[in-house]
């Protein structure tokens, strides 16, 4: 599915009017999927219903919506939060909503005697901070207690940058017309959106410019990734994984990554640890080839461990390196010597990020695929920046990161954005019982074992996040969100990818 900025939606509806249907048209058309959305979701007859509307287009789709509430049975009122419909559309629907017998108050009036509230004030007309009356009016649509339902954006939300201002109206239900918004998926925005359905209009597929956008991880592309297993194969047909992870007091990430990676069909999954390590890894793991290596005296990598690591990385198809493998000379030296000399697809998590960050030329060295897995923590000494600046321009910032080194970037968390610097795609799966450590070493271990099954790196970066997310959803629903733990996401693995077989 699409997801488009503020201009790049407006580009769109532009190529519409100029040869494909009116202004008014599509604004008829918006307003009744609007409608037809919000009624499917919930029973509205009889209900007092106060549809809030501004003074720009976006009113007109309300004043559509208000009329056809009536017909249906509702009981709306079309409530104008400033100044009355100027603008030749939205003035024809407002005057046939009138005619029609729909109530027209002003604000101020009280909200809270109304169980439905449809915003419909400024759609993607929004940014900065609102001026008055619009304050007044969003905070009282925040107190109302009412179901509140916006029309293809919350009132006070960014469309295009996923800022919101100051008591910005939550949704219990967002209708987005035509394409998602970049609100619908970037925090904290996202939030303020409740449930987000998407509703076609009609606007041809000629009008958009599918190359520019970013989009949504669709299932049926991901399930088409795989293929069915040969009656014939055997372990080297599914490849070949080297993990290289784990440390004293953070073995856990090399035993989690490893399980994912068994889970997603790697056919042999080699485990390389620091030897203080290994007896704590394999008290947990039997499947694996271990490869124990010296560690120094923190318990982590050496880096006379080299030697032994590039020999087995000289075997593998993928290699993930740094998920709990600690940061230290030793560490950095051994990342350096991994991303110099691999011949296979990296992906690069963790600790080896955090070792990227202190020597960012090594990226330079790489003549592989890399695919790097940050959280925004990672991505801000990635960058030398701060999480919130990273937050506030997800989609840009890790586009611009991954176009300008030439690699593959999986920004995690919610609504983890995959992108090599030209298509960028956005994952809607998970929920926030994910927020453990942990979460990430399994999704690592999975792109690994994608990789090394012969899946792109890009293709294997979006299968791995939407699978990862729908293992968390899975998990939450058996366990909660509250109670899971990154074990029971990777139960879940193994039964879900049976549907993949």
């Amino acid at each position: 599915m699409r997801i488009l900025n503020a201009a790049e939606i407006r580009l769109a509806e532009q190529n519409c009017f100029d040869g494909y249907a009116t202004e008014a048209a599509l604004m008829k058309r918006a307003g009744t999927a609007c409608f037809e959305a919000m009624t499917a979701q919930y029973e509205m007859k009889n209900q007092r219903v106060a549809v809030l509307c501004g003074n720009g287009k976006n009113a007109g789709d309300g004043f559509v919506i208000a009329r056809l509430l009536y017909a249906y049975g509702a009981l709306p009122e079309i409530v104008l939060c400033d100044k009355a419909p100027s603008i030749a559309e939205p003035l024809t629907y407002f005057e046939e909503a009138q005619a029609s017998g729909v109530p027209v108050r002003r604000f101020p009036c009280d909200l809270s005697a109304y169980p439905f509230v449809v915003d419909c004030i400024f759609g993607i007309g929004f940014h900065g901070a609102p001026r008055a009356p619009f304050d007044t009016v969003f905070a009282a649509v925040r107190q109302s207690g009412a179901t509140v339902i916006a029309v293809d954006t919350p009132s006070g939300t960014d469309a295009t940058t996923g800022a919101v201002c100051e008591n910005a109206v939550k949704a219990d239900l967002t209708v987005a017309i035509s394409t998602l918004k970049y609100c619908h998926v970037l925090p904290p925005a996202n939030a303020y959106c409740g449930e987000t359905v998407t509703v076609n209009i009609g606007i041809p597929e000629v009008c958009y410019d599918d190359s520019a956008y970013a989009h949504t991880v669709e299932p049926a592309d991901v399930k088409a990734l795989f293929r069915q297993r040969d009656k014939n194969a055997n372990k080297g047909t599914f490849g070949r994984q080297l993990n290289i992870a784990g440390s004293y007091q953070m073995f856990g990430a090399a035993v989690m990554a490893t399980q994912a990676a068994l889970r997603a069909g790697a056919g042999l999954v080699e485990l390389a640890l620091p030897d203080r390590a290994y007896p704590l890894a394999a008290a947990h793991l039997t499947q694996p080839v271990f490869r124990p290596v010296c560690s120094n005296e923190e318990g982590t990598f050496s880096r006379h461990a080299a030697a032994g690591l590039l020999q087995a990385l000289s075997r593998a198809d993928s290699v993930v390196l740094g998920c709990g493998m600690g940061v230290n000379d030793d560490t950095l030296a051994i990342t350096e010597a991994v991303l110099k000399n691999a011949q296979c697809p990296i992906v690069l998590d963790a600790d080896g990020i955090n070792a990227l960050s202190l020597r960012i030329n090594m990226i330079e060295e790489i003549k592989v695929p890399v695919v790097l897995t940050p959280h925004p923590g990672e991505m801000a000494r990635l960058i030398s920046k701060q999480v919130a600046e990273i937050q506030e321009s997800r989609i840009a910032t890790a586009r611009s990161f991954a176009k300008e080194n030439g690699v593959i970037l999986v920004l995690k968390g919610a609504n983890t954005v995959v992108t090599d610097g030209e298509r960028v795609f956005v994952n809607t799966s998970g929920n926030p019982g994910m927020a453990m450590g942990g979460s990430g070493d399994m999704l690592s271990g999975m792109l690994g074992a994608f990789i090394a099954q012969g899946i792109a790196p890009f293709e294997a970066a979006k299968a791995a996040v939407y699978l990862h997310g729908l293992c968390g959803d899975r998990a939450a629903k058996r366990m909660s969100q509250r109670g899971m733990l990154v074990s029971d996401m990777t139960e879940q693995l193994g039964t879900l990818m049976s549907e993949y077989d």
